[in-house]
């Protein structure tokens, strides 16, 4: 007889969770497969340290078939479940296309990229939400400060020199603060902008503050910080349009810029939409065991579901890696208990803090609510990264110290074309932003 087969869509934070945890407790009654469009696990959180220089591309990418031994890997994107046939349309990366059949289905797609209808930006605007972003940005600040240093135009080489960041959640205050070190860096090393005015970093966002979405302290923390580096942090502000030139800000200003960087939050990938299911802000909506509705053999769990919070009663848990790999866990557990092995459990998990990376010694922090700066926090913080990675400890860690002591390598590798990065091809399902 063949053996009952478990077919996970995703290898972020929620699927790479619930592979690893089923191959340790059905890897002998169940086959498992893992479907993702790339073959590594990617530690997302560590990306602006990857876009500045100070980590290795291979340092936030764990191999899937490294760390997963007993989970086969299907290389490919989900486009089409079928529902009633049980089966996962896949188009491989060479445009082959196949169906995997299951009978336990998790679904883990993630998010993407969270765009508004603002004229240019999809053409002019660069997201960040991979490894391609993350290394195209890498070259493109590095390329942008040495071409500044070529010019003899004042006005070019004062666009070159500056970079606009939108959205100041998580990952826009963290690109905005390394950024800011990187650039200087890369300007002092640069023999015609050694006494040059330092490179111009802007922060803009509709909220009232940084980092809307926590903690006031870790706000008013990030605020300052970037302050007193030289950021100019613009709340209540945001583009009003893209052009090659530079952007117009909803304020009236226009600032010259080649880069454009957004980060103005995720969406659930749209596979979430083509379900036919019911979805609470686009999230496909689970119980509190994170099985679907009329689908119980089918679970959901991470950004791309709608998990109720049991801590927050009426609530959705909210997107973030914390409740994804924790809800992770959850649903292997759930469909381990399917087979018999074990019970299955609600998703009760309350927040444990949140952790920002400023660069340099300064980091924000609130662990189990303590609030913390400086020096401190910024060893919480990297001592939480290290425990959080499922790989590539000891390899951080020692980048980590090289930075410390060696000054940092900037120089383009030119492994990213610019033509793979706007958002305009990061999203064709969205063909009217464009």
């Amino acid at each position: 007889m063949s053996r009952p087969r478990i077919v996970i869509v995703g290898a972020g934070f929620a699927g790479y969770e619930a592979a690893r945890s089923l191959s340790r407790t059905v890897r002998d009654t169940a086959d498992i497969v893992l479907i993702s469009p790339n073959d590594y696990f990617l530690y997302v959180p560590l990306l602006p340290e990857v876009a500045t220089g100070i980590l290795e591309p291979r340092r936030v990418s764990v191999s899937l078939t490294g760390t997963l031994p007993h989970v086969r890997l299907v290389l490919g994107t989900a486009d089409h479940v079928d529902l009633d046939g049980r089966r996962v349309e896949v188009t491989d990366p060479e445009g082959r296309t196949r169906e995997v059949a299951y009978d336990r289905l998790i679904l883990a797609v993630g998010s993407v990229n969270k765009l508004l209808p603002v004229p240019g930006v999809t053409r002019h605007a660069h997201g960040f939400r991979g490894m391609p972003e993350a290394l195209y940005l890498r070259d493109h600040i590095t390329r942008q400060i040495e071409l500044a240093g070529a010019s003899d135009d004042p006005g070019e080489r004062e666009a070159r020199c500056t970079f606009v960041v939108v959205g100041a959640g998580y990952t826009g205050t963290e690109v905005a603060a390394h950024g800011k070190l990187f650039t200087d860096k890369l300007a002092a090393q640069n023999a015609a902008l050694r006494h040059a005015p330092r490179p111009r970093w802007l922060l803009l966002d509709v909220a009232p503050r940084v980092l809307p979405e926590l903690a006031e302290h870790m706000s008013r923390t990030a605020d300052r910080v970037l302050t007193g580096r030289g950021v100019e942090v613009a709340t209540g502000t945001s583009v009003d349009e893209a052009t090659e030139d530079g952007v117009r800000l909803t304020d009236g200003r226009f600032v010259p810029t080649h880069s454009l960087i957004w980060c103005v939050g995720v969406r659930p990938d749209p596979l979430v939409g083509d379900l036919g299911l019911r979805t609470e802000k686009g999230r496909l909506v689970v119980d509190e065991y994170l099985a679907v509705p009329g689908h119980p053999e089918v679970l959901a769990c991470g950004d791309a579901a709608a998990v109720p919070d049991l801590t927050r009663p009426g609530e959705i848990t909210p997107m973030t890696a914390q409740h994804a790999s924790r809800q992770g866990r959850t649903a292997a557990r759930n469909v381990a208990a399917s087979f018999g092995r074990g019970e299955r459990r609600p998703y009760v998990h309350h927040d444990l803090g949140f952790v920002v990376d400023l660069g340099g010694l300064q980091a924000a922090a609130d662990p189990l609510g303590a609030p913390l700066s400086g020096p401190v926090a910024k060893a919480v913080t990297r001592g939480y990264h290290l425990l959080a990675m499922p790989g590539n400890r000891v390899r951080v860690g020692a980048d980590w110290l090289l930075d410390a002591v060696l000054p940092r390598q900037a120089v383009q590798l030119g492994l990213v074309r610019s033509d793979a990065v706007p958002l305009e091809n990061a999203a064709p399902e969205t063909p009217v932003l464009r």
